[in-house]
């Protein structure tokens, strides 16, 4: 709509206008398409179409080490509750977790040791114990949430030890970018791409900053992109694509993993993924920093909607804010549509559709619901809360759970001897078909003489 349009160019011109940015652009992304894109220019910033210049994106290029990552785990050559050492032997932190490293949960410390490791060359460390100083740990792992840039430098050489070698970026390139089509995202910028300024705080001047290869530390932040290619990694973190990582996977990923630090519990961090709530919404994304260069990328689940903000000095637009906002926008004045219903697909497995209904914990009424791919969902028959989750169907003809109470334990069919459904059993809890039934397998029994009145 016109209206929605002009909004989201005003919210851009605005965020360059007070942020003082050489240049700001900034996208939607809707039903995985750019629904819309801007930009808003003080001084050139690479000629081409406004969606399609390269930028630096700074620490999302974190959100694509974590895909790698999960892949490596989806492929069974790794856990994420392994030891880094297990895989990256004569790392400076062994005993740390793969997952810890994902989440910044590990302890590690914030940045590498030496000079500010985004203006300096990778050469001042080309090797991974050059990357900390003697005692490389701030915080007891697993503990609390503390950012560490270096220990996403660790996941890209776990990355290429387990690719035989091969460089990181060209493993993200052959097993990521070309499936997806993003072929306008690089370690080093090509054309057109813009330079990277600072603005002098208090005159209307600029410095250009380097723009540095930054080594063993490049996945911690070396990527180059466009509002375009975002858009489909934007769409791809909604979606997924089996031909990189599976949807639930990529759910997983936006999971929280470890406490808040907001003391509003307004803001969390999943695995390789930020978490935010803004305006009543629960987005997820990354932003990013580098010497001359602000990103930020939010999205929507809910309303299928991705905003993305880029620009080309080293402060001033709130970034994240902008990002935020553009999604905002269409979230509230086009509101998504609700996807049209569909009947599962044949065939159709008769014996699990006779599982669904009424099932009682107890004398707690829920329902099971059958899905797509088998899936099942148990919740309570008087609404939200209670014991409810949804279960992804194993080979074995169990149940795992996804989330809420059940999330990681199984759910089984039991059957009796002569063949027929006795009850389920989800991580122990039994469920019948009626409220306490004097003969079903009520752990510690039921009163032999059953229900009664007063």
């Amino acid at each position: 709509m016109p209206e929605t349009r002009r909004a989201l160019l005003r919210r851009l011109a605005v965020g360059q206008a007070e942020g003082r940015a050489p240049s700001l652009t900034g996208a939607v992304i809707r039903g995985g398409k750019v629904a819309w894109a801007g930009c808003r220019r003080g001084i050139d910033a690479g000629s081409g179409d406004r969606a399609g210049v390269q930028y630096r994106i700074g620490s999302i290029t974190k959100t694509f080490v974590a895909v790698l990552v999960l892949r490596l785990r989806d492929e069974g050559l790794l856990s994420l509750d392994d030891a880094l050492g297990e895989h990256l032997p004569g790392s400076a932190a062994p005993d740390v977790t793969i997952a810890q490293l994902l989440s910044h949960s590990s302890g590690l410390s914030a940045e590498a040791r030496g000079p500010w490791w985004e203006r300096t060359p990778g050469s001042l460390r080309p090797e991974p114990g050059d990357l900390f100083d003697e005692d490389p740990r701030r915080l007891s792992a697993g503990r609390r949430f503390h950012y560490s840039n270096p220990g996403y430098a660790l996941l890209g050489s776990l990355v290429e030890r387990l690719r035989g070698g091969l460089n990181w970026g060209d493993v993200l390139r052959r097993e990521v970018l070309e499936p997806l089509g993003m072929n306008r995202t690089s370690l080093q910028p090509q054309a057109p791409h813009a330079d990277g300024w600072a603005v002098h705080p208090w005159a209307d001047v600029l410095l250009p900053e380097p723009a540095q290869d930054t080594g063993l530390m490049g996945p911690a932040g070396q990527l180059w992109s466009t509002a375009e290619d975002l858009g489909r990694w934007a769409a791809f973190l909604t979606r997924g694509d089996d031909r990189v990582l599976s949807a639930s996977t990529l759910a997983e990923m936006r999971t929280p993993a470890v406490p808040p630090e907001s003391a509003a519990w307004d803001a969390g961090f999943g695995l390789g993924l930020q978490l935010v709530r803004w305006n009543g919404r629960l987005l997820f994304g990354h932003t990013g920093s580098m010497p001359g260069f602000l990103a930020s990328l939010w999205i929507d689940v809910a309303e299928d909607v991705a905003g993305i903000a880029l620009a080309n000095c080293t402060s001033g637009p709130a970034i994240s804010t902008i990002a935020a906002d553009l999604a905002s926008i269409v979230a509230d004045r086009e509101p998504r549509m609700p996807e049209p219903w569909r009947p599962l697909a044949e065939p159709l497995d008769k014996d699990l559709l006779a599982l669904t209904g009424p099932w009682y914990w107890g004398a707690h009424p829920y329902v099971l619901r059958l899905g797509a791919d088998r899936a099942l969902e148990i919740s309570l028959m008087s609404g939200p809360g209670g014991r409810s989750s949804r279960f992804r169907a194993e080979a074995d003809g169990t149940w795992t759970g996804l989330d809420g109470y059940f999330a990681g334990e199984r759910l089984r069919v039991v059957r009796a001897e002569d063949g027929s459904v006795s009850h389920l059993d989800v991580g122990t809890f039994v469920f019948t078909r009626g409220p306490y039934e004097p003969a079903g397998p009520v752990p510690g029994g039921v009163d032999a003489e059953g229900w009664r009145g007063r």
